[in-house]
């Protein structure tokens, strides 16, 4: 098969992908998966983390040591950056050691620095803003259950953050309805929603309600993602009752397709947001999903990297 080419090239944001690559990266993983495409590449990755992670940091690791790699964990505790040292020198450094880095942020600003004074390939393992690499492992998930992307209606339920906007994007490249239903003053990015609209055109619809159950009706793919995002732990509390008519239960999921399919990118906060029953459910594919993080991101790298 045609392995898509993203030489030398950032993600930085979904939209730096066309709808065509998007699809592309999306049978490679397939095929990585099901062992039919093994591509080597013996470049150094590193990940320069500044939130806590498991998914990401596992995943992004094992890819490139499957990929014939090498990773440097790059943690804030053990370099300069916790000292203070300025984003654009550490970038330049970095750009003159290593063949792709990954960056796990706050600001999307910061990311962007760290592209533009960096040479090498910069990949958004997670800001607040986006976080792309998540999706594409989501995708991924609901393309092995349907066999397909365009047509089928997703519903996020929940505090519109990064999710809500990676997922925004990442659907409506994909040519899938996209349904975030979230309570007054915690809808997702006003500029990405009209971005998002943008690459949906007249192929899909996205919808931004407060409503959780209209937008559940016959959606055949159901997320949710904690209340309180890294950063806003001290506000948990407070959400739990603006966010109660949000929660991923099984009166929520009664208004779903019947083969309707249940995603969370973890962690969970089991009875906050999504019911033990439905995450342990029939309908719950989220362990799938958090092992397509492997695939997806193995393909990235590979068609990143030039891997062969």
């Amino acid at each position: 098969m045609s392995v898509v080419s993203l030489k030398g090239r950032d993600l930085l944001s979904l939209a730096d992908l066309s709808a065509a690559e998007l699809q592309e990266l999306l049978n490679l993983a397939a095929a990585m998966k099901l062992g039919k495409v093994n591509l080597q590449c013996q470049k150094v990755l590193g990940l320069l983390f500044q939130k806590a992670s498991t998914r990401t940091r596992v995943s992004f690791s094992v890819a490139m040591y499957q990929l014939g790699g090498q990773v440097l964990d790059l943690n804030a505790s053990v370099t300069q950056v916790g000292r203070g040292e300025p984003t654009i020198d550490t970038a330049r450094v970095l750009d003159r050691y290593l063949d792709v880095l990954a960056v796990r942020t706050f600001e999307q600003q910061e990311l962007e620095t760290f592209a533009s004074y960096a040479k090498i390939p910069v990949i958004n393992a997670l800001t607040d803003l986006e976080h792309p690499c998540q999706v594409l492992a989501d995708l991924q998930t609901v393309q092995e259950r349907f066999g397909q992307l365009a047509g089928l209606t997703l519903v996020y339920v929940g505090d519109g953050n990064n999710m809500a906007n990676s997922l925004l994007l990442g659907c409506a490249l994909a040519g899938m309805n996209i349904r975030v239903a979230a309570p007054a003053g915690y809808k997702p990015d006003a500029a990405i929603v009209k971005q998002a609209e943008a690459l949906a055109g007249d192929r899909s619809q996205v919808l931004i309600t407060e409503d959780a159950i209209a937008a559940t009706q016959n959606a055949q793919v159901v997320y949710t993602d904690v209340w309180a995002s890294m950063g806003q732990e001290n506000q948990a509390e407070s959400r739990v009752p603006i966010f109660q008519p949000y929660q991923v239960n099984d009166e929520l999921m009664s208004h779903a397709d019947r083969e309707a399919i249940v995603l969370h990118c973890l962690p969970a906060h089991r009875g906050e947001e999504i019911t033990d029953a439905v995450m342990e459910g029939s309908q719950s594919l989220i362990w799938d999903q958090a092992e397509n993080r492997l695939h997806a991101q193995k393909a990235l790298l590979a068609s990143i990297l030039g891997a062969s």
